[in-house]
Formats: C-alpha cells, structure tokens, sequence
C-alpha cells in the first residue's frame, strides 16, 4: 500500500549511543564511563562521566494496518535512578521498575530529542517501555495510530 516490502512494516530501530555520547569525541570510552556491558550495542544501563547515566528503553509507535515500528532509545535519567535500576535489573522486582527521564535520541520524523518520558517494565524479559510522556508530541507518538509515510525517515534494511 505504501510502496516498501511487507518486511519494512514491522521494524525495530536500535541506538547505538545516546546521542550527548555520540557527539563527544572519547564517547563511550571517556575515563570514568560505566556500561552494563562492554559492547554499548548490549549494554542497557550507562553512566558517561560528565554527561549523564542512561538507561534503554523501547518506544513502540503503532502504524495503520497493525504494524509496529519499535526503536531502541536511550534515556537519560538521574543518577539515584541509575543505582536503582542496577540493584533490581536481574531480580523478581525489576517487573516494578518505573523511571521517568529524557529521550537521549533524536527521533524522526519528530525530533523529539529531551523530552520527558515515563518508563515502565511491561514485560520482564525486555528492557522498560515509554508508556507516557507529559510532552505533547511525544504523548502523540506513543498513543496515536501512524501512516507507514514514518517509515520514510529510516534507512532501508
């Protein structure tokens, strides 16, 4: 109906870096960084000496026809959050993790970058989700239906 594969519709568009990490030139390897995991493409929590801990995060967007686009965001969060987030990621009580932060990634077509976002762990085995967000067009990406047009803005697989 769009014009792309039928593989396009349901995508999932994963940030290597938040983007305040990307933008530095030591990055991720700054003295004094922390991740979960040495690879950032696994790590799920951050802390980047200088800038801000970061925790991952998905944020599903709903397109017409039943398709998902989901990304795999950074958010910023503050530093207690971080301590909490690490005591409880592997244990029974991770499934009540609630955070709320900042998108750390640029999302097109909406920008989106710093707006606040509550996270919430709606499935114990991935990492929280973006439920709600008090911004506006945030909140509108998140509970709105969108036209595979979105799809335009991300590279072709």
């Amino acid at each position: 109906m769009c014009g792309r594969s039928t593989t396009d519709h349901d995508r999932d568009v994963r940030f290597r870096l938040p983007d305040p990490v990307l933008n530095t030139q030591e990055q991720h390897h700054a003295e004094g960084s922390w991740l979960s995991d040495p690879d950032p493409n696994l790590a799920t929590l951050m802390q980047i000496q200088g800038i801000s801990p970061f925790v991952r995060a998905l944020l599903p967007i709903r397109l017409d026809g039943g398709h998902t686009l989901c990304y795999g965001v950074w958010i910023a969060i503050h530093p207690d959050d971080l301590q909490r987030a690490a005591s409880v990621w592997n244990k029974p009580e991770y499934s009540e993790l609630k955070l709320t932060g900042y998108l750390a990634n640029k999302i097109e077509p909406w920008g989106l970058f710093a707006a606040p976002v509550n996270l919430a762990v709606l499935d114990p085995d991935h990492t929280p989700y973006c439920v709600s967000s008090p911004d506006h067009v945030l909140s509108d990406v998140l509970t709105k239906e969108w036209p595979h047009s979105v799809l335009a803005s991300l590279p072709p697989r």
